[in-house]
């Protein structure tokens, strides 16, 4: 049997209020396999969120494991962890958390300056950008390089998110809610765009969301409730 890109086993999550522990994951069982996308479906307050910070390295378990291909990797040091994250994780949000200040182009090129050292990114950056440029096209956004955020409408933001979170061709990518400011008929294109890029990259996908028919275009389904797969 193949080895998961990505695996939780037995992952808890607690956080605590004064005295009080309170529980949002109990125990959660996942592997995604490469190449394959997985809809991540709950109410609100399921741990949905939750464990995707858990699965991309943003936030530690409270007990359990995260194995990366087999290895594990929430036990890693800090520094590690990060170095991880931005090799091998997207991340897409629902508020594509661009740096209004900056244009496009310069969005996507954050990633890669975050993900490695000033001195290392100086030798790299033509490089850089024009893969970063090369993306941006493959997303539809070639004439919109240097706009900055206000000047974009929501899903030209969301696909500048999107080729941010591939620029350094992630093994898997991590979606929360990623079409839920849109409007239905940019959400599609969104949508189509996203697992046209999949396909293309055999990528490893999990995505969360409230949308079943979007749910029903990836492989598997996942139900969550009150922190707990039920199916």
């Amino acid at each position: 049997m193949t080895t998961p890109v990505l695996q939780a086993t037995a992952v808890h999550k607690h956080y605590r209020l004064g005295k009080r522990e309170i529980p949002v994951l109990r125990g959660i069982d996942l592997s995604v396999a490469a190449g394959e996308t997985v809809a991540l479906l709950g109410a609100s307050g399921a741990g949905k969120s939750t464990l995707l910070h858990v699965l991309g390295l943003l936030d530690p378990p409270s007990s359990g494991e995260v194995h990366y291909d087999g290895r594990r990797v929430d036990a890693l040091p800090i520094g590690q962890r990060a170095a991880l994250r931005h090799a091998q994780v997207g991340f897409v949000f629902q508020f594509y958390h661009l740096i209004p200040e900056l244009t496009a182009l310069q969005n996507v090129l954050l990633a890669r300056m975050m993900a490695t050292s000033v001195f290392a990114y100086w030798g790299q950056r033509k490089q850089a950008r024009q893969k970063a440029i090369a993306m941006l096209e493959q997303v539809g956004l070639g004439d919109r390089l240097h706009h900055r955020p206000t000047e974009l409408s929501g899903g030209e933001r969301q696909r500048v998110a999107i080729a941010r979170a591939l620029l350094a061709e992630p093994k898997v990518v991590l979606a929360d809610e990623p079409t839920g400011n849109l409007d239905s008929t940019t959400a599609r294109g969104v949508v189509d765009l996203m697992f046209s890029i999949q396909q293309q990259r055999g990528l490893a996908f999990l995505l969360v969301t409230h949308d079943e028919r979007l749910a029903q275009r990836c492989h598997r389904v996942v139900r969550m409730q009150d922190g707990v797969v039920v199916r």
